[in-house]
This record gives C-alpha cells, sequence and structure tokens, in this order.
C-alpha cells in the first residue's frame, strides 16, 4: 500500500515574481501569480511549482533540490541563477532566491527539464528507506525482484516458483548496495527437472551482484531442502529408465531401514538412497525376480545413470549433502557456499539478474 505520493513542489522566496520570472522561463512554462501573492507555474513533470512568499533570506543550503537536464549551463545563467560548484557531470547553479538545483548538460531542446528531485542527508541509506516505504517503492521493488528471481529458479528446476524477500533488511537498501540476503524459493511440487513429485524449499543469504569478466556476482550460502514423494518416484522412473521403469508398478518406503521398495508384478527392488559423489545414488540392497534373488549388478547401472541425471550437474556447484527416507518419500538437503553466479551468456537461466 502506498502511504502518500507525490503532489507539487514549493519554493520560497522574499521576491515572487522575481523567482517565479526565473522559473517560468527555465521550464518555458506560464507564470501565475494570485490575489493572495503565491505563484504558480504548472508543469507535466512537477505538476505545480508554486512560489510561496517568506519575510526571511535564505541562510542554509536547501536538503531538497532540483536535478535539470539543460542544453547548457549559461542558459540558465543568462535567465538569472548564479553559478556554484562545478562538478565532473553536473554544476551546481542558485536561482534569485539562492535555492540550488544541479544542471546536467546534454543535447536536448532549449529549456530546463527537470529529471530528479533530491534529498541530502549525513545518512542516505536510512533516509531513503524511509521515504520508499512512504512512497510504495519498497513494494514495487520487492515485487519486481521476487519476480526476477522466482523466473531464473523456474528456468533451472522447470515448475513453478514462488520466491520472496525477508521482511529485513529493507529491500531497497539491499539494492542500493547491491548486497542481497534472507531469500526464500519454494516450486510447486510437479517436478525438478525430470524429476516427477519432487519439491524444493531454499533459502539464500549473502548474494552479491557485481559483474565481472568472468562471472555476474556471487552466493555465500545457499541450502535446499528437497521432498521427492514416492509416487514421484514411481512415475519419474516409469518414464526415464524403458527396462526398469515398464518393471515398476508401485514404490513403497522404510524408514526404519533407511530403503525404499520397488514393486513389480513380478519381483521388487529393494534400494537405499546415499549420497555419492555429490550426488544421491539408489544403491541396490536386494533383487528378486520370479521368486529368485538376483545379483544387483542387473540394475544398479541403470539406477546409477538415472540418478545422476537427475541430481547431479545442477548450476552453481550445488550438490547433495544428506538424505534419508520418511514414510512419505525421501527427503535430502542439497547446499553451495561462495558460490559464482554465471554470466547470462553462460547460463541463460540467470540472464536476467
Amino acid at each position: 500500500m502506498t502511504l502518500a505520493s507525490f503532489k507539487d513542489l514549493c519554493l520560497d522566496a522574499i521576491d515572487v515574481e522575481l523567482v517565479g520570472r526565473f522559473w517560468s522561463a527555465t521550464f518555458g512554462r506560464p507564470f501565475h501569480r494570485r490575489d493572495d501573492g503565491i505563484g504558480r507555474i504548472d508543469h507535466d513533470v512537477l505538476h505545480t511549482l508554486w512560489i510561496n512568499p517568506v519575510p526571511e533570506p535564505k541562510r542554509v543550503k536547501n536538503r531538497v533540490h532540483l536535478d535539470v537536464h539543460a542544453p547548457s549551463v549559461q542558459l540558465l545563467i543568462d535567465l538569472g541563477a548564479t553559478p556554484g560548484v562545478a562538478q565532473e557531470t553536473f554544476q551546481v547553479v542558485l536561482d534569485p532566491a539562492g535555492n540550488e538545483l544541479c544542471v546536467f548538460p546534454d543535447d536536448g531542446p532549449p529549456i530546463a527539464r527537470p529529471f530528479a528531485l533530491c534529498v541530502d542527508a549525513a545518512s542516505p541509506v536510512p533516509i531513503a528507506a524511509w521515504w520508499a516505504g512512504v512512497l510504495g517503492a519498497e513494494l514495487y521493488a520487492r515485487h519486481r525482484a521476487d519476480s526476477v528471481v522466482a523466473k531464473a529458479t523456474q528456468c533451472v528446476v522447470q515448475d513453478g516458483v514462488s520466491a520472496s524477500f525477508g521482511v529485513m533488511p529493507p529491500f531497497l537498501v539491499q539494492h542500493m548496495t547491491g548486497h542481497y540476503t534472507n531469500i526464500n524459493i519454494t516450486t510447486a511440487g510437479n517436478q525438478i527437472r525430470q524429476a516427477k513429485g519432487m519439491k524444493v524449499d531454499l533459502h539464500i543469504e549473502d548474494v552479491r551482484l557485481e559483474d565481472t569478466g568472468d562471472s555476474s556476482g556471487s552466493i555465500g550460502s545457499l541450502t535446499a531442502d528437497i521432498t521427492w514423494s514416492a509416487d514421484g518416484i514411481k512415475q519419474t522412473l516409469q518414464g526415464a529408465i524403458p527396462l526398469v521403469g515398464s518393471f515398476v508398478t508401485g514404490v513403497t518406503t522404510n524408514p526404519n531401514d533407511g530403503t525404499i521398495e520397488l514393486q513389480g508384478a513380478l519381483g521388487s527392488i529393494t534400494a537405499k538412497p546415499a549420497v555419492v559423489d555429490n550426488g544421491i545414488q539408489l544403491q541396490v540392497v536386494s533383487l528378486t525376480g520370479l521368486g529368485f534373488t538376483l545379483p544387483r549388478e542387473t540394475v544398479q547401472p541403470a539406477l546409477d545413470a538415472f540418478t545422476s541425471q537427475l541430481t547431479k550437474n545442477y548450476p552453481l556447484g550445488i550438490h547433495a549433502d544428506s538424505v534419508q527416507v520418511t514414510d512419505s518419500g525421501v527427503q535430502s538437503r542439497f547446499s553451495t557456499q561462495n558460490a559464482s553466479i554465471p554470466k547470462g551468456g553462460d547460463d541463460p537461466c540467470f540472464a536476467g539478474l
């Protein structure tokens, strides 16, 4: 919700006529004087620029000032401005009442065009965060950032994704520093790549976006808690391994033994999930068919190829840390630390960042 929106800009002046005529000529807009002595200039960007009569002269630097584009600084000086400090890309000038503005020369039309309202502060970050909350920019920025992160994750996992940044720190503070943290991502649970019925809950900390020659930044910490339902394992096996998949008609779990049983009409395969070479492997414990116990070597290579495709070669060096069997399926944790974010050209999923 937006608490407030920009309405008009007001300037104080002893000589309303002099200051009003200056800004009228500067912006190329008519100046009007009301019966009560207040002057106004209507403007499509500023809405209305009010010139309010005051008895006291200006004594200190304004905390708020305009930035304008203009063909030259000299244009405003010729209209009555006093030159101030010159910087590399702009120059400070003072209107006839001593109000500061910054002039950025460009090749545009022969009038000044306001493009920013600047607030000076000894501690700019908390002031910016406060104004962002008042004007609703924090909410918009969060929504935009959530969408960008969700889109990148959706590209990687190939499923629907919701993403959110924690309440603290304020998102715009993170954006100004290029340092993001407390990011939570949840997938829809339909699949992760080709793994049906797999869902992931991600938590990310300490993201620093900084474009270098070989990366777009870094991720300090990423943890992913993954659940894979027994029914999802069955569907995935049926569609991914021609020989074994056609054999499987159901999957049950045994948390006490830490095993899963791949059931078929003519036999069963008992396998134990384990972390091997940074991925998850289904290690065959026993295999029976037509009443005979068969050697595990008959199906282990097929299961290895299957699990390697699904649980390895994730971006950012994401790897398996642990796995356990539950009443409803398999749970595992994947993670990475101090990972480089690929450039968009190297991995199109990260191009939007």
